[in-house]
């Protein structure tokens, strides 16, 4: 019995991960609808990595790029991370403020933000009540997590864009160049 218990654990570790890896793959939606551009953004109080509590409200006046992502120290959700870094100084000429929220708790992010010197406020859902309320909560047999999807928020408090099925190499440029264009045509 021990023999087989030490050959399916790995086995069953290795089946997890293929799903977190893999979108659709031994999916059930547990997401509400999202909030469709031009609604309000539904607003949240979360901590950061520092233990801050931060809402959506607190932002009005302000471009915000609220970026979900599926896992702490992932390998898509570290690019994704690091390329938001690299591009922040861009980020916040243009007057955009930058959160990323994954279930994972404070102490996580911690960390997170540490190693990879992340410069902006990564929030904990840890409830997941945040990613709910966007649309973005999905469970792989039977865990849960935020599916990797961004919003792009307008100073009023209004989803402006969002971006599904994103590539964490190229959403920060993605965002850049929409917000942009976004802040032309608002004049």
């Amino acid at each position: 019995m021990k023999r087989i218990i030490s050959f399916l654990a790995p086995c069953l570790l290795a089946f997890a991960l293929l799903a977190l890896a893999m979108p659709g793959f031994a999916a059930d939606n547990a997401a509400a609808a999202a909030p469709a551009v031009g609604q309000p953004a539904p607003d949240f109080r979360l901590q950061d990595q520092k233990g801050d509590w931060h809402t959506l409200s607190g932002e009005r006046g302000k471009w915000t790029v609220l970026y979900f992502y599926p896992k702490d120290f992932t390998p898509g959700c570290t690019t994704e991370v690091c390329t938001f870094r690299d591009d922040i100084i861009a980020l916040r000429k243009a007057g955009a403020d930058v959160f990323g929220v994954s279930l994972d708790d404070v102490k996580s992010h911690a960390e997170f933000a540490d190693k990879y010197h992340v410069p902006f406020r990564l929030l904990s859902d840890a409830d997941s009540s945040v990613a709910k309320d966007y649309g973005v909560l999905t469970t792989h047999i039977g865990m849960s997590y935020a599916r990797r999807e961004t919003f792009l928020i307008d100073p009023e408090g209004r989803i402006a864009k969002q971006y599904k099925d994103v590539d964490p190499k190229e959403n920060s440029k993605q965002v850049l160049a929409d917000l942009a264009k976004l802040k032309k045509a608002k004049g």
